[in-house]
């Protein structure tokens, strides 16, 4: 019976072999095809049998791809690394030989995935650490092709080489934590909600019951600027004052991020210099960025002028380009990357499908672990975040202290980039933190629930109360429902979100 068993086995796997043979025949027979209808320009931004991508000297794309009527898959490709690199629709009289070596090439197809694989020497980027200038070429102009119906940047790969040239997080997670003194669980945090409205005394006693009810940190909403019924000098100096009688009622620190995004250069920095000036504590402030709408100059330049604070980078309108049902733009993954690769400390990166947000496990886990870890498996590519070589012994002990969620890099940043955080929001509420925190499977998160704080019955103290309860009912591990019989607050909010549910 055995030996019957080891035949059929043996049997299976020489039929798959058999399978797998004839199946890479045909795709490459089809690629073969397909390589003889390129025109003399397109074969410049192909090159199939491309030895080695990883060795350094190239940055690596993969998009879902679709061509339009005009051209094949391969046609589209080599268009597609052509306007994304030094190309246009036509050869040009003006081309080098110098020019023709920094070509972005095609170096991988898959016909039945639309899928394509783009090396680019990284070379053809400002090499000031210009996070703009790239997506400027992989994301710019070539999302407008019009002989192109879908084109989705899906992940990225830097090498080592290009990691020396770009900022990475200054501030992190772990100077937050150390700030705070809270370790082992996420930074619980709120958005003061109504959205916007609120005069700068309102506001600053939504700050005060959130900090008294125990929560750690409060973040401006991304639309709050210097409007006219909340002028900005002031809720920043009634903040201050709601903050010191927190710290000093609760014995405990706290965080404020205000949203320094402002119509040009100037304003930006005089809001920094404004929270800088107000008395607060070191650690006691973020800067928050609206990282699209202000721009990735914006984000840069708060890492490099404000290397001690916690730079916030807020996504709005990342929707129009990472939603998986448009075909053009690109995924959440790839925005979180270049968050980190720019220096932001955090970027909120989805609730993955517990909030209200669009987003599953495997969008938003996976960016969320990519900006976390020195090592890290995306989309396509496994991406190391350190800049010596993993075979080195240091990097060694750095990998495995990390996986222990141990506090890396701190005194010797030349070997890697800092981590940037996930920050959660949309949607959440007490009653959600543990599903949260299970799909996530990691602590080291902070999340900014808004109306699933202030929307308690008993008011936002009560809502920050509960927030903490159901922390500790999950450290606990015991069930939230169990939890709520000697705790009130969490008994009122389950009460009130599972019945609006």
């Amino acid at each position: 019976m055995v030996v019957k068993k080891k035949l059929f086995v043996k049997k299976q796997l020489v039929v798959k072999k058999k399978f797998e043979i004839k199946s890479n025949l045909k795709k490459n027979s089809d690629i073969n095809q397909l390589l003889k209808t390129l025109n003399a320009k397109q074969k410049n931004y192909v090159n199939l049998k491309l030895r080695n991508p990883k060795n350094g000297e190239y940055f690596l794309t993969i998009n879902h791809l679709k061509p339009g009527k005009k051209w094949n898959m391969l046609q589209a490709a080599a268009e597609v690394a052509a306007e994304s690199s030094t190309g246009t629709n036509f050869p040009v009289k003006t081309e080098t030989s110098f020019s023709k070596s920094l070509n972005a090439v095609v170096y991988n197809i898959d016909l039945k995935k639309n899928l394509v694989w783009i090396a680019y020497p990284w070379r053809i980027f400002d090499r000031g650490g210009n996070v703009q200038n790239i997506l400027t070429f992989i994301v710019g102009n070539v999302l407008g092709m019009k002989e192109v119906s879908a084109l989705k940047l899906l992940d990225v790969w830097f090498p080592r080489s290009m990691l020396e040239k770009y900022d990475g997080p200054s501030y992190t997670l772990d100077d937050m934590r150390k700030y705070l003194g809270v370790y082992n669980r996420p930074i619980l945090g709120t958005i003061i909600k109504p959205k916007i409205g609120l005069i700068s005394s309102e506001y600053a006693e939504v700050c005060y019951d959130f900090w008294s009810g125990g929560g750690d940190f409060v973040k401006n909403d991304e639309p709050q600027a210097d409007q006219e019924f909340c002028d900005y000098k002031l809720m920043v100096k009634n903040v201050k004052q709601a903050m010191d009688k927190a710290v000093k009622e609760t014995g405990k620190k706290k965080v404020h991020s205000f949203n320094v995004s402002s119509a040009d250069f100037d304003t930006m920095i005089s809001r920094c210099e404004i929270i800088i000036n107000a008395g607060f504590e070191k650690g006691s402030y973020a800067f928050l960025i609206d990282g699209i709408t202000a721009g990735w100059m914006a984000v840069q330049t708060l890492r490099r002028r404000y290397p001690g604070v916690f730079i916030h980078f807020h996504r709005a309108a990342h929707g129009a380009f990472t939603r998986p049902e448009n075909p053009f733009g690109f995924s959440v993954l790839v925005l979180s990357k270049f968050a980190r690769l720019a220096g932001a400390s955090g970027i909120h990166t989805g609730t993955a499908g517990v909030g209200k947000m669009k987003g599953s496990p495997k969008e938003d886990i996976t960016a969320a672990k990519n900006i976390l870890q020195l090592i890290s498996s995306g989309h396509f590519f496994e991406q190391s975040w350190t800049k010596i070589s993993i075979g080195d012994k240091d990097i060694a002990g750095l990998l495995k202290e990390d996986l222990l969620h141990q506090t890396v890099l701190e005194d010797d940043s030349w070997r890697g980039m800092k981590k940037c955080c996930p920050i959660i929001s949309g949607g959440l509420n007490p009653t959600l933190l543990k599903k949260f925190i299970d799909v996530m499977g990691s602590v080291d998160f902070i999340t900014t629930l808004g109306a699933g704080c202030h929307a308690h019955p008993k008011g936002t103290k009560s809502g920050a109360i509960a927030l903490i309860q159901s922390f500790e009912a999950y450290e606990k591990n015991i069930d939230i429902h169990d939890y709520a019989k000697t705790h009130k607050q969490l008994a009122q909010a389950i009460t009130f979100f599972e019945k609006k549910k």
